[in-house]
């Protein structure tokens, strides 16, 4: 006899980690529109500049992210060091305001705060899907992946009227304080979770080896690189757009300063309709059949981004709705690639699956970045954020032409949609 599950809002240390995220993101949301707030109008960046500081977030992916991988999968104890990389977050961040305080904030400072923030970010991240594992049992992970993306929605739908209010109180740089602040809530509530972690350290056989693996796994499943692919396309396109946002808010529609994150809270709205919806989606449809649903979705918020225009209120309007439509879309994406990812993965490589995906995901938004200020440089910046919309095309090209498809056909089997070998039954797949 099975004994049964106590609900997730009824575990204490899933409460403590879901508030930990929860503060964590609300003062990462008025970082994210702070920041390029306080570049373009206090700093008077340019537009490659822009795209500079976008890709300085994400360029720790590309550094870091295989060989933190690695070392997640090879540790026994993961939260000392989430709690760790909290506290170096926390202090970067409150390094802004006191720089703009004293006259010495540059273009430069920001930049490499964002980088330090960011390597911090991907280590965290790294580490903290395995963590999950031990905090939360494996039936109730769907759900527990879907009360995250509950919590990056609703900060998305606070942080950017907060970052608002904020930057109009206290002017742009002041405002990061409060992401200084959250960070130190954050390390506080991952230092109260009591549930032990008593896993046995794994012996390194090379960095270089457990990286492979962790690559091969991912190149070979053919469902999980899929899943891969399409987020790459998605999320390289997004920092792009992400990159001229701002300007193009401010210059080409004429946003004040406090709507500019009409976009972000409604694609916030929309999550947390994703977030709720998305466990009863799977648990009717299937998984994959919510992924290929989801991923037609995807050029919605491009199209009508780059469409925008109009009286402000009209602008407000179209922007907002496209945004709470690719935000379902976008969360219901996200909680049913994230259940399958930890699935799908090989038993000991979780950690570098994980890793390796986000290397892939999230290394290219650094490249996104770069990308969207050069083409607003060339081609000016609707035109460059139609190329943008043009491109996620491709996202639904990617998952629909993959085995995913074929697992959703009505008699398939959900819980082994690819056609190849998986890797823990391919002799292949486990060999260094």
């Amino acid at each position: 006899m099975t004994t049964p599950l106590i609900p997730l809002r009824r575990q204490r240390d899933y409460r403590l980690l879901w508030s930990a995220r929860a503060v964590s993101e609300t003062g990462s949301e008025v970082a994210r529109l702070a920041v390029p707030l306080t570049a373009a109008v206090a700093l008077d960046a340019s537009p490659i500049q822009m795209g500079v500081l976008a890709a300085a977030s994400t360029f720790p992916f590309l550094l870091v992210g295989l060989p933190s991988g690695a070392m997640a999968d090879r540790v026994a104890r993961r939260r000392p060091v989430m709690v760790a990389c909290e506290l170096i977050a926390g202090l970067a961040a409150l390094s802004v305001p006191i720089a703009w305080l004293t006259g010495m904030l540059t273009i430069p400072w920001l930049i490499t705060v964002a980088f330090a923030i960011g390597m911090c970010t991907v280590v965290f991240r790294t580490f903290n899907t395995p963590h999950l594992a031990t905090v939360v049992a494996e039936p109730q992970r769907t759900a527990a992946i879907a009360g995250f993306q509950s919590v990056f929605s609703i900060a998305q739908m606070g942080g950017p009227g907060l970052a608002g209010l904020l930057v109009a109180l206290l002017t742009a740089p002041v405002a990061i304080v409060v992401n200084a602040v959250s960070f130190l809530v954050s390390a506080f509530c991952l230092r109260a979770i009591r549930t032990p972690e008593n896993g046995t350290t794994a012996k390194g056989r090379g960095l270089g080896r457990e990286i492979a693996e962790g690559l091969r796994v991912l190149i070979n499943h053919r469902v999980l690189r899929a899943l891969c692919a399409t987020g790459m396309i998605v999320n390289v396109l997004g920092a792009a757009e992400m990159a001229l946002f701002v300007l193009f808010a401010v210059n080409v529609l004429g946003l004040p300063a406090p709507l500019v994150g009409i976009a972000a809270i409604g694609f916030g709205v929309g999550g947390l309709i994703g977030a709720a919806i998305a466990p009863r989606l799977a648990g009717r449809f299937g998984e994959n059949r919510v992924l290929l649903g989801s991923v037609l979705f995807f050029p919605f918020g491009f199209v009508a981004t780059a469409a925008a225009g109009g009286p402000l209120w009209l602008v407000v309007c179209q922007l907002g709705a496209a945004e709470v439509i690719t935000g379902v879309a976008v969360v219901c994406y996200s909680v049913c690639a994230g259940s399958v990812t930890m699935r799908e993965a090989p038993e000991g490589l979780l950690g570098r699956v994980n890793a390796t995906t986000n290397f892939a995901t999230q290394g290219v938004m650094a490249l996104g970045g770069v990308l969207g200020g050069v083409l607003g440089e060339m081609l000016g910046l609707r035109p460059a954020i139609w190329a943008c919309a043009a491109g996620s095309l491709l996202c639904i090209v990617s998952l629909w032409s993959s085995p995913i498809r074929r697992g959703a056909r009505p008699g398939a089997a959900e819980e082994s949609p690819s056609t190849a070998p998986h890797p823990r039954s391919d002799p292949a797949a486990s060999r260094t």
